[in-house]
């Protein structure tokens, strides 16, 4: 049974850093694209990251580039997130999510994966 269980949100002032985890279970991390997405209250869920599996091939939205980092521990069969320079409009719920249809790092197409973790808050306000 795929698993995806998110880690790591908090309340954080502007300009701090934070790392969410995703760990998976269920399935071998390494065989599949990971992407992180987002939900802010009132918004549509958005894409913010993700990592193909071979080459570990990484995209960013262009609201969070620069500042935010995807990374993975095929060993801890974990993903990461880490993020830097937060800002209070990147207060959200974060998912990660996976689908084994999907080995290349695409967004658009990650947003119809099949595996979604319940999501973990990060709370960006001084």
């Amino acid at each position: 049974q795929v698993q995806l269980v998110e880690s790591g949100g908090d309340l954080v002032q502007p300009g701090g850093s934070l790392r969410l985890s995703c760990e998976a279970s269920g399935f071998a991390l390494d065989n599949y694209a990971m992407a992180w997405f987002r939900q802010a209250p009132g918004k549509e869920r958005e894409g913010v990251s993700c990592i193909s599996s071979e080459y570990e091939i990484t995209d960013y939205a262009d609201s969070i580039k620069g500042r935010f980092t995807i990374s993975r521990d095929n060993a801890k069969n974990t993903v990461y997130l880490q993020m830097d320079s937060l800002k209070p409009e990147d207060t959200a719920v974060y998912y990660c999510a996976t689908d084994p249809r999907f080995l290349s790092c695409d967004l658009e197409t990650m947003n119809h994966a099949i595996y979604w973790g319940k999501g973990t808050l990060v709370t960006v306000s001084a």
